[in-house]
């Protein structure tokens, strides 16, 4: 019973955020409780939905000011060099500029955060998506197919969970998906290059030169001229260098950088108290709902595990794993954490999940390195599930909806996955039959 009422809650949350018949806070926030009481659970919900909340609140006060400081960022004009550069190089073609967003999101994404990775890369390349009329969702698109391939690196998280709940060295599972990584890298390129050509075939002859130039040119700023801080461009760039770089050592919590960088950043740039509230007030439409998306997340979550659904769904799908599959739990394994990490946390998946899995496949020989690798395909479409907070920041930042994010993206995310599992067979990196036992 508790099986079919936690599948029936994501596939109702799905429908009604995907047909757009209730946004994501609503849905987020009713949708389990009503699960919730049908399973009777009563009063039981309050409990789980404070613990839900208090888990995502860091996250929700690190998006908060992580938004506040690069907005103050835009504000000032740091980033308006970069993006007159990247459209000198693109000459505002927009296949180039779709297939730089690609990798430009890679580069950022080598410090393993998805949160900066899409508030720099939104920042340097929104202008330039706006001005030319290209698509947002393709920005979206390609910018989270970036975030899932470098989410597999050892800081990123997943390959650090899959490590210790196997108990195996980091390196093991890591350095052998290298390869399978290019290859799903080169996939990605070649998806921004098909979204690029389509967008160019759209566009048409839209003053390329005209639209490009305008913005090219080394003397219009990217936002209003008012309130840029073209003099203080180093100083906004040394903080920013400085930010990044405690990020990466992780000198400090992630929501005490950007507190305390926000408040130095609009400290700097914009002394006079009328100042800094308007700015203020400025972003607070930017913050606001992915700050509410993020605690409405939390009653879901909350829920979720509170009541087990998440171990009932986890434990429907072990089951119904026929025995002659054994010799193949390594494929299993690649094609199960594509559902699993979209539909449960990682934590869950990486703790609960895996090291049943790897018992399994042992029997088989099939070593429990070879499974931590398998577990990581999933990564390719786990960024897309609605309980990965960064992805609310996504949308936001790109100014699209979830729902309809999810369903230009998916397609392309699980194409991703797919690549990187006959990459991963192919190259030897994991085994397509094991031994019997």
């Amino acid at each position: 019973m508790l099986t079919l009422l936690a599948y029936s809650m994501v596939v109702v949350f799905m429908a009604l955020i995907m047909t757009k018949r209730l946004s994501a806070v609503v849905a987020l926030i009713l949708v389990p409780i009503v699960f919730g009481l049908l399973g009777g659970f009563g009063m039981q919900l309050g409990p789980m939905m404070l613990d839900g909340i208090k888990k995502l609140a860091p996250t929700g006060v690190m998006l908060m000011f992580a938004i506040l400081y690069f907005g103050l960022m835009i504000d000032a004009g740091l980033f308006d060099p970069v993006v007159r550069r990247i459209l000198r190089l693109v000459g505002g073609d927009p296949m180039k500029i779709v297939v730089g967003t690609f990798v430009l999101a890679v580069v950022v994404s080598l410090d393993g955060d998805g949160s900066t990775t899409y508030m720099i890369t939104c920042a340097a390349m929104l202008p330039l998506y706006k001005r030319l009329g290209i698509s947002r969702l393709v920005l979206a698109c390609v910018i989270m197919m970036a975030g899932g391939l470098m989410n597999i690196l050892p800081w990123g998280g997943p390959t650090a969970r899959a490590a210790s709940a196997l108990g195996v060295d980091v390196g093991l599972i890591f350095v052998p998906m290298i390869l399978p990584m290019v290859v799903t890298g080169a996939w990605g390129l070649f998806v921004a290059f098909i979204l690029g050509r389509r967008e160019r075939r759209r566009l048409g002859a839209i003053a390329l030169g005209g639209a490009a130039a305008g913005i090219a040119s080394p003397d219009v700023a990217m936002g209003d001229p008012s309130i840029a801080r073209p003099r203080l461009l180093w100083v906004n760039l040394l903080l920013t260098v400085a930010l990044m770089v405690l990020l990466i050592l992780g000198t400090l919590p992630l929501q005490v950088l950007f507190m305390v960088a926000s408040a130095i950043a609009i400290m700097i740039n914009y002394p006079d108290l009328a100042e800094q509230k308007e700015r203020l007030s400025s972003h607070a439409a930017n913050i606001v709902p992915v700050v509410a998306l993020i605690f409405a997340a939390g009653i879901f979550v909350g829920i979720l595990s509170g009541t087990k659904m998440v171990d009932a769904i986890a434990a429907s799908v072990i089951a119904a794993v026929p025995p002659w599959m054994g010799p193949y739990m390594a494929i299993v394994t690649g094609v199960l954490s594509v559902p699993f990490t979209f539909f449960i946390s990682n934590d869950a998946f990486y703790f609960g999940i895996l090291p049943i899995l790897a018992k399994a496949a042992a029997v088989y020989g099939i070593g429990a390195a070879e499974i931590g690798r398998a577990s990581l395909i999933g990564q390719q479409v786990h960024l897309l599930s609605p309980l990965v907070a960064s992805t609310y920041l996504l949308v936001g930042l790109a100014e699209v909806e979830f729902g309809d994010h999810q369903r230009y993206t998916m397609l392309w995310a699980l194409s991703a996955a797919l690549v990187m599992l006959i990459a991963t067979v192919l190259l030897g990196v994991i085994p397509l039959v094991g031994h019997a036992p």
